[in-house]
């Protein structure tokens, strides 16, 4: 592979910078939806094409809608008008030497099974509605995979990764977690998973914005909606108190469009915990970034990784890579406050020689870039001697892609 460049930021650290913007969409938001059902179909395709044929052929599951239903929803319950109708599209092998694959089955049966796992509420047909569009792909790019040497890849692509997240990155990431964890679940129901959260820092200034449905089954009323909807926020606020900083003063605000004494128009409830039911339609690529969240001061790829093919797909392997490699130079190579990661590829090349790899570190106070370098040229030809290995576990879904 080519030798990596290796290269010294003159930026500070994104943590003492005077300001960071941080956002993540929780498990019920309907890009998130989009990217985990996508990347979950990605598993199951790859899986049955390594079962039927001995290998991963050509498919790329990456391009996936939400389209927003309708309710009718108000303080003590509700009824689904029209469901929410899932579009699963791009390109897949449907046939290699007289075996078929039955993709179209494959993506339905994995989608109903997200839902049913993941959001329950939801129950498929009656209140969600598959539409695959997956089509065979074109000769030059089906025979990409097919090629018995080794794996190449079947894009040109440019992806990036860093570590290690910041204080405000990893809050912003807890707050979510925390709102959808089975602990916080139990003792309020009555709140649905699709969380959003944006964190913003000036200074040591730190205001934290949340938003989070109501399930109007189990809301009576306008008065019990706020009454619990200040018990949650007391509740946050103790939360966010314990993870930062004794000098930070973290100031959270929840259901921020609320109006109290306009009734349902003036609260935000939800028949079924997600807003793709009724107020927003998602689409794959618009969510959380490989790392978790949305950090608009960080580099970013175009890529979406999501749903793409973990064998042959830069767009995704390089995106993990990234990150992965990026937390592996800054965990074990000592004197690094930051590491960014740059891959790049071109068509056709394999998997294992990208274009380009680029790593530009933050040095602590007394190290010296040629102290580093030769650590983090290990650690980058190591990454990817290993590439069969780790393209492996991304056909069995073990790294998280949102």
């Amino acid at each position: 592979m080519t030798e990596p460049m290796i290269i010294e930021s003159s930026r500070i650290p994104p943590a003492d910078e005077a300001m960071e913007i941080v956002e993540r969409k929780g498990l019920g938001h309907p890009d998130t939806i989009c990217d985990a059902v996508m990347e979950a179909v990605a598993v199951e395709l790859a899986q049955a094409y390594l079962k039927t044929c001995g290998r991963v052929l050509h498919f790329n599951a990456d391009k996936g809608m939400l389209v927003a239903g309708q309710v009718a929803c108000r303080f003590g319950g509700g009824s689904v008008l029209t469901p929410m109708r899932l579009i699963m599209g791009d390109r897949a092998t449907f046939e290699w030497k007289g075996k078929h694959i039955p993709v179209k089955e494959i993506a339905e049966r994995t989608a109903y099974t997200w839902f049913n796992r993941h959001l329950p509420r939801i129950k498929p047909l009656k209140h969600l509605e598959c539409q695959v569009e997956l089509r065979p792909a074109s000769e030059e790019l089906r025979s990409v995979a097919e090629r018995p040497r080794e794996a190449v890849a079947n894009d040109t692509s440019a992806t990036v990764g860093y570590a290690p997240l910041t204080t405000t990155e990893r809050l912003v990431l807890q707050v979510e977690q925390f709102l959808n964890g089975p602990s916080f679940k139990k003792e309020f129901p009555d709140t649905g998973e699709d969380v959003k959260v944006l964190a913003i820092r000036r200074g040591r200034d730190l205001c934290v914005t949340v938003a989070m449905p109501f399930l109007a089954p189990l809301i009576r009323a306008e008065s019990e909606y706020f009454k619990r909807k200040a018990r949650v926020q007391r509740v946050l606020a103790d939360f966010l108190k314990r993870k930062t900083e004794p000098t930070i003063s973290p100031r959270v605000f929840l259901n921020v469009l609320d109006h109290p004494g306009a009734g349902e128009a003036g609260t935000y409830l939800s028949l079924l915990g997600t807003s793709a039911e009724a107020g927003d339609s998602g689409e794959v690529g618009r969510g959380n970034r490989v790392c978790g969240i949305i950090a608009l001061r960080r580099p970013s790829s175009a890529e979406a990784a999501a749903g793409k093919n973990p064998v042959a797909h830069v767009g995704k392997i390089y995106n993990v890579l990234a990150q992965v490699l990026a937390e592996d130079i800054h965990k074990k190579v000592q004197g690094l406050l930051d590491v960014t990661v740059w891959i790049t590829s071109q068509i056709g090349k394999p998997i294992s020689s990208p274009q380009a790899v680029v790593v530009e570190v933050i040095l602590a106070s007394g190290t010296t870039l040629a102290a580093v370098r030769p650590q983090i040229q290990r650690e980058v030809q190591l990454a990817f001697t290993h590439m069969k290995s780790f393209c492996k576990a991304l056909t069995r879904g073990l790294y998280a892609v949102c």
